[in-house]
């Protein structure tokens, strides 16, 4: 290992061995005391970030022969990862002890699954990318079934693993495929390659697998089971982890390693964007329970992201496509993170408190919790001026250039279809009477302010971080 080598891997590697640290150092934490391990894994998190100091500015180092680099793409999802990582800890530090959770193991596995997203977001050849999707994934299958023996969650737990199993079956035949039709799994070697029927099926069969990871219609079917089942914390961290990895997959491997077949892939992903959007956002309006709703409309804003795909396809517009792809993962983690906390906070004990009814009259019982959520619904929703809004425009903005206008008229319809699912949450919290208490949680209502203060301030002022995002992706479109 050459000192390149250990640079561009640091992060990743810090986030792994310090799992391993905290596996051992459990063992001395008492049992009444393992919030200790939630902060010292928010300190691991904090190490991760400073590894990414010694990495180029605005440049492009390899590692290993090419297998991974490090660009500004990889350190943009890498910080954004670590910062869903960091606020996912803060929320478990008060939710598990009050439902009953607080296992260490949690801890331990976010870290390993956050360092399979930070080499999600590096990973320069096909075998790195599946072996980063499986640190990311099997943490996440294991965490489902936290709430053991509960048994939704065992289920929740179940239904993923096989599911799981099943895509990255897709997955690894695909590069496979992909190898006989180019002789080599780096994506150097597939950007050179001619088209052909064997490059077609692989790069199909990774859509697939990729496409599950991201819970994109019609790979959907068990996001709604087992983001309901999985206590809610996981599924907070489901919600943005998963799409974070899953789109630095997608991005990286469709915008650069397939310029031969870009016509039929573009073609795929812009029909996939629309079904998603149209189920994930027509298929929330049915739900009662909050973590179903909120299930369909991850499933939805998958589908606004695909639309970055397509519109990338255009060389000219790449660039552009990508960084609106960026900054759409930042202010929907942003967002979602958000409204997820305030689900926790409702949450009374595990799996009560979870129906839509039980957020009526919430202004009144806790005035913070109700004006940051309704900050989070009304930019779910797409509406100035919050992050919402910027994110959706950049993207559309993108598509519209591309020539995928009835795409983005499909992604303006289906937002407005999607206003009546989100602000049904906030006429219940202001406008409906309601019963029960709801319990002062000073670190989650903390987390929720500062969230929804985030989610404002960056829809009025998105200039430097949409910079920040179309500039950190100059060297890996080039």
């Amino acid at each position: 290992m050459t000192q390149t080598d250990f640079i561009v891997l640091l992060p990743a590697l810090l986030l792994a061995a310090w799992a391993c640290v905290l596996m051992l150092a459990d063992l001395f934490v008492p049992a009444n005391r393992k919030q200790l391990t939630g902060w010292l894994a928010l300190v691991g998190v904090l190490g991760a970030g400073a590894g990414l100091l010694p990495w180029p500015a605005g440049g492009r180092w390899e590692a290993f022969g090419g297998l991974i680099v490090a660009d500004g793409f990889a350190a943009f999802l890498t910080l954004l990862s670590l910062f869903s990582a960091a606020i996912v800890i803060l929320l478990a530090l008060s939710y598990l002890p009050r439902a009953g959770l607080a296992r260490s193991e949690f801890y331990i596995l976010l870290l390993l699954s956050v360092s399979g997203m930070v080499l999600m977001s590096q990973a320069a050849d096909l075998l790195i990318v599946f072996l980063a999707l499986e640190l990311l994934s099997i943490p996440l299958y294991i965490l489902a079934g936290l709430a053991r023996p509960r048994l939704a969650s065992e289920e929740a737990a179940m239904k993923y693993f096989l599911l799981g199993a099943f895509a990255s079956g897709f997955f690894i035949y695909g590069v496979a495929l992909i190898y006989g039709a180019t002789g080599s799994t780096s994506l150097a070697e597939v950007l050179a390659a001619e088209r052909s029927l064997l490059l077609m099926l692989g790069a199909a069969l990774l859509l697939v697998g990729l496409a599950f990871k991201v819970a994109a219609v019609p790979f959907h079917m068990w996001t709604p089971d087992v983001y309901d089942g999985a206590p809610s914390v996981v599924t907070a961290f489901m919600a943005v982890g998963a799409k974070v990895g899953g789109f630095a997959a997608l991005l990286r491997l469709f915008v650069t390693a397939f310029p031969a077949i870009t016509p039929q892939w573009a073609g795929a992903l812009a029909l996939l964007a629309a079904l998603t959007m149209i189920l994930g956002n027509f298929a929330a309006i049915a739900q009662s329970n909050i973590k179903r709703m909120l299930a369909y409309s991850s499933i939805a804003h998958a589908g606004y992201l695909l639309m970055a795909l397509p519109a990338a396809s255009n060389a000219q517009l790449s660039g552009a496509a990508v960084g609106a792809a960026l900054f759409y993962l930042l202010a929907y983690a942003l967002t979602t993170l958000g409204a997820w906390a305030v689900v926790l906070a409702v949450e009374r004990r595990e799996r009560e408190g979870l129906a839509l009814d039980d957020y009526a009259g919430l202004f009144n019982r806790q005035p913070a919790l109700a004006l940051g959520m309704a900050v989070f619904m009304v930019s779910l929703t797409g509406l100035p001026p919050t992050s919402g809004f910027i994110a959706k425009v950049t993207v559309f903005q993108a598509a519209v250039d591309a020539g995928y206008l009835w795409l983005t008229v499909i992604g303006v319809v289906t937002s407005l279809v999607s206003a009546y699912y989100y602000l049904r949450v906030v006429v219940l919290m202001f406008m409906r009477p309601g019963a029960g208490d709801v319990q002062w949680q000073p670190l989650i209502t903390a987390t929720v302010g500062a969230a929804a203060v985030a989610t404002f301030l960056l829809g009025l002022l998105p200039g430097p971080l949409l910079q920040l995002a179309q500039q950190s992706v100059v060297a890996f479109i080039r």
